[in-house]
């Protein structure tokens, strides 16, 4: 009988041990495999902010195959101020997909990683930050711009992953950088054809051609109605930026935006002239304001500067 009772009770303890596992244990381990990333925080995980404004665009670049709406295409041309007609564009558009990849190679995101994201601004708040292992820390290291790193490392870093630049702001970059081309008129994509093809003389393009990414202007109108609820005549390259990086990250560190310790909109790499210069037709403002509120939400970890 003693025997008997030992095996009643180790089978009583083992179905205990089975409820306690379905009931409050195995769903834990269900909801892990759910989760699209193993961050501590996926960008995806609910949030009011994020549920209002962030319906992910599903074309953030543009691909060969992709169709520029006449809609899309008149907000883009406003933003010239001056007229231009949909199909010289399509025209520009189909000449340098057969140059570039037919469409931008973004890593897709994964229940067993966790992509991270340094988005580096270009604000003279990163002076004596020593921001720089942090930054180099992150899987992808996105600078904008002219944003420069020689002299520079021990607050901004030295890794470079993606450059975001347009004809005006190009600097010449490495063949393992990624090169992240804004478009903001149909001259621009001329100069990236010729940025792009070898001169007869052999000149060597100025980045490596198969890794070009080419922002989608209906990303640029998305961010200008939906971030930023049509402030400001258009949205900044940087404030773009870090939209861009909540598409291609789970999680997302931003540094190097607003302004300095007296209040001016200045560069790290550069004495600021004009003491009066803020940010232009871009509601810098707004988009700093955005960010914090971001921040606050836990959508984005913000570095304000020291």
């Amino acid at each position: 009988m003693k025997l008997k009772g030992s095996v009643l009770i180790f089978l009583l303890g083992v179905m205990g041990i089975g409820l306690f596992w379905r009931a409050d244990i195995s769903p834990y381990f269900t909801l892990l495999a759910k989760r699209p990333c193993v961050c501590d925080r996926c960008l995806s995980e609910g949030d009011s902010l994020f549920d209002q404004r962030f319906s992910k665009f599903d074309e953030p670049f543009l691909s060969v195959n992709y169709n520029l709406s006449e809609d899309n295409f008149n907000w883009w041309k406003d933003i010239q101020g001056r007229g231009q007609i949909l199909s010289v564009y399509r025209e520009k558009v189909e000449r340098l997909f057969q140059l570039v990849p037919a469409s931008a190679h973004v890593e897709a995101s994964s229940p067993d990683r966790c992509r991270t994201c340094a988005v580096v601004g270009n604000s003279g708040n990163l002076m004596k930050s020593h921001y720089g292992p942090l930054i180099d820390f992150q899987d992808f290291v996105i600078r904008i711009n002219r944003g420069r790193t020689k002299g520079y490392e021990a607050d901004v870093g030295n890794r470079t992953t993606h450059r975001v630049m347009y004809p005006e702001s190009a600097v010449d970059i490495d063949n393992t950088t990624i090169p992240v081309l804004f478009p903001f008129k149909l001259t621009d994509f001329d100069w990236f054809m010729k940025a792009l093809s070898t001169g007869p003389s052999g000149r060597k393009s100025k980045f490596n051609k198969d890794l070009v990414m080419l922002l989608n202007p209906a990303f640029m109108r998305y961010v200008h109605v939906m971030w930023l609820q049509k402030k400001g005549h258009y949205p900044s390259t940087g404030f773009m930026t870090v939209v861009l990086a909540l598409h291609l990250c789970d999680e997302v560190h931003v540094f190097g935006f607003g302004a300095d310790s007296d209040g001016n909109w200045s560069h790290y790499w550069e004495q600021l002239r004009d003491k009066k210069l803020k940010t232009g037709g871009h509601p810098g403002g707004e988009e700093y304001k955005m960010i914090v509120e971001l921040s606050k939400h836990q959508i984005l970890t913000f570095y304000t500067g020291w």
